[in-house]
């Protein structure tokens, strides 16, 4: 069955517009029609099982009738800090990040970043990436939206960062040995394409976050969100 995101507030037994997103996509791109059913979710955890009931040429209404109110958001939340990237690397890491259950996404600029967002092309690029956000929730299952938060120094956010368990994917000599359960708040910082500087990790280290080494291999700055979600799901 096919699953929307609608911010509107949602309650069975009562009808409701579509969006123009959804009412374009569900109607026209997959041509729905009256009683097709469909989910609809708003965020809120939980989710609607709704049918059409009306479709014409601008809108089509759905008539919610049941409230399933199971919520698949992980019991940890991890925000996950990455430096941004050009190209359809940041696009991945966004959209792998959000099926694996990421709380929130932090944009960060450092020392070897690509991407300065400036003005007008700021908020355009966060919209893009809340949207790529939204539809990985759409297809995986999430009832809860990850927000994208705008651009920060990576200096900024790791020295404000108060999370219980805080890691920065660097090489390091030591072994970090991960506890369960996973504690309730998690902050991860992921560096770019060339990596964090040696100051960042520094900067970081002082901070209280502790360099994260998985395997004996550098990761790409799209990969390793996905590894460290993973494992912390594993867990």
């Amino acid at each position: 069955m096919n699953r929307f995101y609608i911010d509107t507030e949602l309650q069975a037994g009562t009808t409701v517009a579509l969006s123009e997103a959804v009412f374009h996509h569900w109607c026209r791109v997959l041509r729905a029609q009256i009683d097709d059913q469909a989910i609809l979710f708003n965020g809120k955890g939980g989710e609607y099982q709704v049918h059409l009931v009306e479709i014409n040429k601008k809108n089509a209404f759905v008539l919610v009738d049941v409230f399933h109110p199971q919520d698949h958001t992980p019991a940890f939340q991890v925000t996950l800090g990455q430096v941004m990237s050009k190209g359809d690397r940041m696009d991945y890491a966004i959209q792998k990040a959000t099926e694996l259950g990421v709380h929130a996404i932090q944009l960060l600029t450092s020392e070897r970043c690509e991407m300065r967002l400036k003005y007008e092309r700021d908020q355009k690029k966060i919209e893009h990436w809340q949207g790529i956000a939204i539809a990985a929730c759409e297809q995986c299952g999430m009832n809860r939206i990850p927000q994208i938060l705008a651009p920060l120094t990576v200096q900024d956010w790791v020295s404000q960062n108060q999370a219980d368990l805080k890691l920065v994917m660097a090489l390091s000599q030591e072994k970090i040995q991960l506890r369960q359960p996973l504690p309730a708040q998690i902050a991860v910082l992921v560096g770019p394409e060339g990596g964090l500087s040696q100051s960042e990790i520094d900067f970081a280290n002082q901070q209280g976050f502790a360099s994260w080494t998985i395997g004996d291999r550098i990761l790409r700055t799209e990969t390793a969100p996905v590894v460290a979600l993973s494992i912390f799901n594993s867990l």
